[in-house]
């Protein structure tokens, strides 16, 4: 009996490594979010981070405050330090909180001065003395209240790239998801240039977002944020404070590998690189990974999808 010949079937991920581009035809467009470090190690750890993914040439690179702007010098020190040092451009995290519009106003003029051209316009946490993340938000009298505030603010101080959150699961003090695409329409109109998500690991719901954000007439590129998980502890954490649902699949996959941290790892890079390659087969091209200051496994994703290097090594930027 002559038994039919075997057909071996390349899925998406394949193709993307195979061919080294998109189904599109181009190179996924990447960016990465680092956080300011409080310690001599955790600068160390921040740029061989930077000098990996640098020569990826990422859109830009943003890098956070911490809840209630309890990071901010540390921000505004590390973003000049990528200035001064790489070619990437940086994305500047700027909240409402815990400043006047005048002190907020004092920093956007430094951005620019110092060759900013893209702010992440932010709401920002409670300090951690009011609550923190999760906690009750309240405005200053003197200060902005919101994002929407804010991005108009930076808006009229320069023609910066403004960079909005989005929440594709809702915000987790909105009363619906309608709500929020409200609030996401206010910000465009603001001026908001580009929205990032909220790291999600419900495709369905992402791609349900996107589709009522634009049945909204609302038109910015929306980017998925993506955050490849070795810790699933303490994804569980972050998860419950930003109210984003974990499938039983993912929660499956790490069940009993608390002390097997390379097969946490290799399930991470898997699970982050097949979530990028399904949305491309959904037409999108840009990708924002959380590295939490990690460069290894958002390389190695990067790579999967086709991302080559294209920009000079950043040696000289740790130097």
């Amino acid at each position: 009996m002559t038994l039919p010949p075997t057909h071996r079937v390349i899925g998406p991920v394949a193709r993307a490594g195979e061919r080294g581009q998109s189904q599109a035809g181009g190179r996924p467009r990447v960016s990465f979010e680092f956080f300011p470090p409080k310690t001599p190690q955790m600068e160390e750890n921040l740029w061989q981070a930077i000098t990996r993914l640098a020569p990826l040439d990422p859109a830009f690179v943003s890098v956070t405050y911490g809840a209630g702007g309890s990071t901010r010098e540390r921000t505004h020190r590390t973003v000049k330090r990528i200035l001064d040092e790489t070619r990437l451009k940086p994305a500047a995290h700027l909240t409402c909180v815990g400043a006047s519009r005048e002190e907020v106003d004092e920093v956007i003029r430094e951005y620019w001065e110092t060759g900013v051209r893209h702010i992440v316009s932010l709401r920002g946490d409670p300090p951690p003395g009011e609550g923190g993340i999760g906690g009750v938000y309240v405005p200053r009298a003197d200060g902005y209240a919101n994002a929407t505030e804010l991005t108009r603010a930076v808006r009229g101080v320069a023609p910066f790239e403004v960079l909005v959150g989005v929440y594709p699961e809702k915000h987790p003090e909105s009363p619906s998801l309608d709500h929020d695409i409200d609030v996401l329409r206010q910000k465009v109109e603001a001026g908001a240039t580009l929205g990032i998500s909220q790291f999600f690991f419900d495709l369905d719901a992402f791609l349900r977002y996107v589709d009522k954000v634009r049945a909204a007439g609302i038109t910015i590129p929306i980017v998925p944020g993506i955050m490849p998980v070795t810790n699933f502890a303490g994804l569980k954490k972050m998860a419950a404070a930003c109210q984003t649902a974990i499938p039983s699949w993912l929660a499956n996959l790490f069940d009993g590998l608390e002390d097997d941290a390379e097969t946490r790892r290799l399930i991470a890079c898997s699970v982050a690189a097949e979530m990028c390659a399904k949305l491309q087969e959904q037409g999108f091209e840009d990708f924002h990974f959380y590295t939490l200051n990690r460069a290894d496994l958002v390389y190695a994703i990067c790579r999967v999808l086709g991302v080559r290097e294209t920009a000079p090594a950043a040696a000289e930027a740790a130097a």
